[in-house]
């Protein structure tokens, strides 16, 4: 099963580029999001590639006037695993770990040019891996970066260009996660698996902050790091430190509405203030969909076209529990704009909650 990567040298193990190990979970991902200095206009992609699985899936979701609209297209494989397109939506890696593009051919009403560069060398976050009971539930490495865009998005004949500043982050993980139709057999022990996920990266004007953490259900981190990027920042200039979270949540939810980070990290403020400024619903990119989750099977080739009236969603159903909140960011005497991605499932002690899908009080 020979395919173009086979002529670069990137081969991890002695068997062809088309083989990532033996889990039916691999899967190889880019992700992007973007908003203007005010946090209107937001826009996430996300591309997906699972070799084990045959599947190639893509999303493009934009935020105008209270509705989210998405474009998701899925195809088969076979073993090509270097061809960055699916249906319309398309990634170009210009220049590695520092400019890629994004491409949206005109698909039922909606089109994109977008063009991403670095602010700084991408930061290469712990290892996640996590197991419930004795089966690994992920086991995968992400890379993050944050960088500004030029561009326009088009939506029912309603072109725009982004806005003059408009910033935003990207990643690259690849590994094994829950994926494609979902493992119908039980853990024993673990009838209600939980999980919490917080991640907040910050466009300062004069760098980049992240932080990201998984707890448990007792509030208990698994995984955590904060990390400050200053601008132009190469491999050796990122630090690295800690970070403490006090979270609240949006009344009859369990989505974030604000919170204070405390900081211990070299070049960053010691502490910070989220204060939401919208919503971005993660179904629109495929995370927690009902139907165009990551790695299900659609066919040869399908596209589809989705929109989201944010207003008039049930906070509480699963698929809605993933969002991404715009943040306007304070810390110390510095202003700056940024995300608040949150996903609780399942009991959550330090927030109150007690039961699989229940809100704030």
């Amino acid at each position: 099963m020979l395919s173009r990567g086979d002529d670069f040298p990137i081969h991890q193990t002695p068997e062809p580029v088309a083989f990532a190990g033996t889990d039916r979970n691999f899967y190889d991902r880019y992700f992007f999001n973007g908003y203007a200095p005010d946090g209107s206009g937001f826009f996430a992609v996300a591309f997906g590639v699972y070799p084990h699985l045959g599947v190639v899936d893509a999303h493009v979701s934009v935020v105008r006037g209270g509705v989210q609209h998405c474009l998701h297209a899925s195809r088969e494989l076979g073993v090509e695993r270097m061809d960055l397109t699916c249906g319309p939506i398309e990634i170009a890696i210009v220049e590695p770990l520092d400019r890629l593009e994004v491409r949206l051919s005109p698909s039922e009403g909606m089109s994109a040019e977008l063009h991403f560069t670095g602010r700084h060398f991408p930061i290469l976050e712990p290892r996640f891996t996590h197991r419930i009971g004795t089966r690994a539930f992920m086991d995968y490495t992400r890379m993050t970066q944050n960088g500004r865009w030029n561009g326009w998005i088009e939506v029912d004949g309603d072109r725009r260009d982004l806005a003059e500043g408009t910033m935003g982050t990207r990643d690259r993980s690849w590994g094994t996660r829950p994926i494609g139709t979902r493992d119908m057999q039980p853990i024993p022990g673990h009838p209600l698996p939980g999980f919490f996920w917080q991640w907040t990266p910050v466009n300062f004007p004069e760098g980049s902050l992240f932080f990201h953490v998984n707890n448990d259900e007792h509030g208990n981190p698994w995984n955590t790091r904060a990390a400050w990027a200053g601008e132009g920042a190469d491999r050796g200039g990122i630090a690295e430190g800690a970070g403490s979270m006090r979270t609240r949540l949006a009344s009859a939810t369990r989505w974030p509405g604000g919170g204070r980070l405390a900081l211990a990290l070299p070049g960053a403020p010691e502490t910070v203030q989220f204060e939401p400024l919208g919503r971005f619903q993660m179904r629109g990119i495929g995370y927690t969909h009902p139907s165009w989750g990551h790695g299900v099977y659609q066919g040869r080739e399908k596209i589809e076209r989705e929109d989201i009236d944010l207003d008039g969603l049930d906070p509480l159903l699963p698929e809605n529990l993933h969002v991404q909140i715009p943040v306007a960011v304070t810390g110390g005497a510095s202003e700056g704009i940024g995300v608040f991605e949150q996903l609780i499932i399942g009991p959550f002690a330090p927030l109150g909650l007690t039961q699989f899908l229940d809100g704030s009080a």
